[in-house]
């Protein structure tokens, strides 16, 4: 078992520049900590996410951080020009040595990529075509490419990443019909879906992977992500849990509401903490009680990967890493040797 971190890096009510620095702080705990990846979310013009050119602050991360992996869940590629995205990929994975987890999606928000002129409705065609893109960039010397979206003819492509042919593939997804896609690929996958919907994700990404004629052992890491407070007392991590999480769920409505477009995420995230800590979505308790949840969440999912989101809402720095100093002492060690 390998536990990674989710990041929106959403407002916290702390001034901008002070928010950055106690997250970096937090960043360089989960490195000593010995957590695999670190995965930042890209949103835009909406503080939801704070991170909206995630390139900018991972590369602080990657001089931050000694062992931690990490990249963005995800690029939203239709947002690039690929020429632009497939330096930016070599800079990163040869700052940190090797680190760079390129995590890729289109995006879940018509208002957002909206914002860019992005046309939701093919959005799904030209992300494929400008992964096509990507990839031929970072794995070839010259760029020749003819689509619809995008036309290149004997371009140079002068650097490389550490990680060859390609740096490790991440996809974040919710829907059952892109695993195939991911399968083909080879790309590690996250989701927020509960167990019952993530376990039908995992066994249909496996009966995929066994299509290519891959076997088993080889299998990407396969994750759920969910929010995580610990603390001395079951009472103290509620009471964190239950005032910070309303204000990360209000940004994470904000622009559908201000735009008046159905939110799709409205029934697996409720509005307050007790009800989503009752569908399973979420945890706060002492350690042993997340141990219990850990165990109990990924053998329903089929899991071989947990994401936690320990930073989230009006949750102070101290109090995030509590969690994560309890996480790493006292949970963690109970995995150790499980995959």
């Amino acid at each position: 078992m390998r536990f990674g971190i989710f990041d929106h890096l959403d407002d916290s009510g702390a001034p901008l520049g002070q928010h950055y620095a106690d997250r970096l702080r937090l960043i360089e705990a989960y490195d000593r900590a010995g957590f695999y990846g670190y995965h930042l979310a890209e949103h835009h013009n909406t503080p939801l996410g704070y991170a909206p050119s995630p390139g900018i602050f991972l590369s602080a991360v990657a001089q931050r951080t000694k062992r931690l992996k990490f990249g963005p869940m995800v690029y939203l590629l239709p947002l690039y020009h690929p020429l632009r995205l497939i330096d930016e990929i070599c800079m990163l994975d040869q700052m940190s040595g090797g680190r760079f987890l390129y995590g890729v999606g289109r995006g879940i928000s018509p208002i957002e990529v909206g914002f860019y002129g992005v046309d939701f409705g093919t959005g799904a065609e030209q992300f494929r075509e400008a992964y096509e893109v990507i990839r031929i960039g970072l794995t070839e010397d010259e760029l020749n490419f003819h689509g619809k979206f995008y036309n290149f003819d004997h371009v140079p492509i002068v650097m490389k990443p550490v990680q060859l042919p390609f740096p490790e593939l991440w996809y974040g997804t919710s829907r059952p019909d892109s695993i195939p896609w991911a399968a083909e690929q080879g790309a590690h996958i996250v989701t927020l879906r509960d167990t019952a919907q993530a376990r039908a994700i995992i066994d249909l990404y496996k009966s995929e992977w066994r299509k290519h004629g891959r076997p088993e052992s080889a299998l990407p890491l396969m994750g759920i992500n969910r929010h995580v407070v610990i603390a001395d007392t079951q009472a103290a991590a509620r009471d964190i849990a239950r005032r910070a999480y309303p204000r990360w769920r209000r940004h994470m409505e904000l622009l559908w509401a201000k735009y008046d477009v159905p939110f799709p995420l409205k029934a697996s995230l409720p509005d307050e903490w007790d009800p989503l800590e009752a569908h399973g979505h979420a945890v706060a308790g002492t350690p042993s009680q997340v141990r219990d949840f850990i165990a109990a969440q990924t053998e329903a999912a089929g899991a071989s990967y947990f994401v936690c989101d320990f930073a989230f809402g009006s949750m102070s720095p101290d109090e995030a890493m509590r969690s994560v100093e309890l996480f790493a002492a006292e949970v963690m060690p109970a995995f150790a040797g499980q995959g």
